[in-house]
């Protein structure tokens, strides 16, 4: 399986701890390696700034691998007056759509309507920034607000403005919504089908763009002593590095790591959003590729559109104190559940048809607001100072606005730096989304290049395309090079044993859940079993040279976090030493 070179993904972790030993001085060191972190690092990389990144996880491996996994303007922040949000959001999203095409897609969205006239006067006082509950939208102000959308989203637009329709052809469209529903608004957002891949790529696009960019998963802050950060990795290996700059974007954790540097902050007040991966045919298909947007009788704003043949239902939005222990509660699945069958009331929906569940704790600014849903999902750059050095945390933001806030941010660090922005990174392709095939003819031309590389296959082809977008023919030429490299997983036929050693080599991989959970899609799409996790952790294990011993501990912590984080059973796992797998 493995053709004997050292596995690059260990080479590069071993390389990067090498030289920041002989030369432990960079101009910034970000801390947080989640879709803020991950954004400004590919920012500043792109500028020739010599930057180092690090995560106490896997990148993008906390509340980044856990959104809703819309790229979407904020409709409802317009209610709150957010405008000038409204319009970077949707903005962001169109470039999104352009720069990530392989993982970002366009979603029709439709938003039932109960009444004519309902949600005005809420709406009103909301914009006044006054408490209120909004409990049905009407036809009229939701024409109003998505009329304001799509005037916001007007900048690179590439999807059609929205539509409404009424009586008999709402329930041609979804025949068993609830009755009371008059009307249903559409219009366009969109989606990213792999968060995570998504976050990675843009950690190695800034590797590959500066070799003074340098990243680490698995590495924590443990202290600062006079301008010097010191780290300390999962093995318990302990490094020190001098920054110019320190950045903070360890999200829900932001607080807490600025106590491991000697500042007592108090900036985040995040809330917890937990969501549902079910398996529902009956409105999968009603769906038909859309995502439905509705208010639920308490107030709040649910959502559920298909996604990786099953359906994704969310969010709730709880306070927590403890982002370590963020899980997708069985009240807050229970919640959820509900709000499906308020929605589709002659579909029965149960916690047995729930595949998945997993939980991330918003980095939202701390508020005393009543209401969490009401919190500003905008984004601040606040500094602190440790004598000389100064530290800037990236407070609030949302996955649609990343590049903003990491442009905005970027530009702050260069100035202190003395230094002037080379590179925009409006219009610049993210990993896999360079030279993406677009049009039917370029499509068909890479399938028929790339099937060329899997004997001819051009469904196989396809599937890389869809799991990497463009890489997806470096892929196939890695496994095409390699004696047995093609051979089809028994227990994931669609996967083959050179993608996973691809993956390890390349990808930066230190534990077996990095594989299963977040740089290919299969814990997502609800397709773990106890003979998944074993099979990838045999190919894994070679690739990356575990000992029997350790390979063990692999499998049972993931068998841990399927069951313990995502509500995952499986059948005939043996749970025995799970006290043995090892921490994060």
């Amino acid at each position: 399986m493995s053709d004997g070179t050292p596995p690059t993904a260990v080479s590069d972790r071993q390389r990067t701890l090498a030289r920041l030993a002989e030369n432990p001085a960079v101009d910034v060191l970000i801390i947080g390696a989640g879709i803020n972190g991950a954004g400004l690092f590919r920012e500043l990389a792109a500028q020739g700034i010599d930057t180092l990144i690090v995560d106490k996880q896997d990148f993008c491996g906390g509340a980044s691998a856990a959104p809703s996994r819309l790229i979407h303007g904020g409709l409802k922040y317009l209610e709150s007056g957010e405008f000038r949000l409204v319009a970077q959001s949707t903005r962001e999203r169109n470039l999104l759509l352009r720069n990530a095409p392989h993982v970002v897609h366009p979603l029709r969205t439709v938003m039932p309507t109960h009444s004519w006239f309902g949600g005005i006067w809420p709406s009103i006082q909301r914009f006044l920034q006054r408490p209120a509950k909004i409990d049905d939208r009407g036809v009229l102000i939701s024409e109003v607000g998505l009329a304001l959308y799509d005037f916001f989203g007007r900048r690179f637009r590439s999807m059609p403005r929205h539509s409404v329709m009424f009586g008999r052809r709402v329930r041609e469209s979804l025949p068993d919504i609830r009755g009371d529903v008059r009307a249903l608004h559409t219009y366009y957002d969109a989606a990213v089908s792999q968060a995570e891949r998504l976050g990675f790529e843009l950690i190695d696009d800034g590797c590959q763009a500066h070799r003074g960019a340098m990243a680490l998963n698995y590495v924590t802050p443990v202290g600062h002593t006079d301008g010097t950060v010191d780290l300390e990795t999962l093995a318990g290996e302990r490094l020190s590095v001098r920054p110019r700059i320190v950045i903070n974007a360890g999200g829900a954790w932001i607080d807490e790591i600025n106590r491991r540097l000697g500042l007592a902050t108090a900036h985040i007040g995040g809330t917890k959003g937990g969501h549902l991966i079910v398996d529902v045919p009956a409105i999968r298909r009603q769906l038909d590729g859309r995502m439905i947007y509705f208010g639920t009788p308490d107030g709040r704003i649910c959502l559920i559109y298909p996604f990786m043949e099953h359906v994704l239902v969310g969010a709730t939005d709880i306070r927590c104190t403890d982002p370590d222990r963020a899980i997708c509660s069985d009240d807050e699945r229970d919640y959820m559940l509900e709000a499906v069958r308020y929605l589709f009331p002659g579909v029965p929906v149960g916690p047995e048809q729930v595949c998945y569940r997993y939980s991330g704790v918003r980095p939202l600014p701390r508020s005393d607001a009543d209401d969490p849903g009401q919190i500003s999902r905008d984004h601040a750059l606040v500094e602190d100072r440790l004598g000389d050095l100064s530290v800037l945390s990236l407070v609030g933001g949302k996955w649609t606005t990343f590049r903003g806030f990491a442009e905005e941010a970027a530009d702050t660090v260069l100035t202190r730096l003395g230094r002037r922005r080379e590179v925009g990174t409006e219009q610049m392709p993210i990993g896999g989304g360079r030279d993406y095939p677009r049009r039917d003819a370029e499509r068909d031309a890479w399938l028929s290049r790339v099937a060329g590389h899997c004997d001819g296959d051009r469904g196989r082809a396809a599937a890389l395309l869809a799991r990497y977008g463009s890489r997806g023919e470096a892929v196939a030429a890695y496994c095409a090079e390699r004696e047995g490299a093609r051979r089809p997983l028994r227990t994931l036929p669609d996967y083959s044993v050179g993608e996973f050693e691809f993956v390890c080599r390349r990808e930066r991989i230190e534990q077996l859940d990095d594989v299963l959970f977040r740089r290919l899609p299969i814990a997502l799409s609800a397709r773990l079993s106890s003979a998944v996790i074993e099979e990838v952790a045999d190919c894994c294990g070679v690739t990356l040279g575990w000992s029997d011993t350790h390979r063990e501990a692999q499998v049972v912590r993931v068998r841990r976090l399927a069951r313990e984080r995502h509500g995952v059973t499986l059948a005939g796992a043996d749970m025995t030493g799970e006290t043995t797998a090892p921490a994060t």
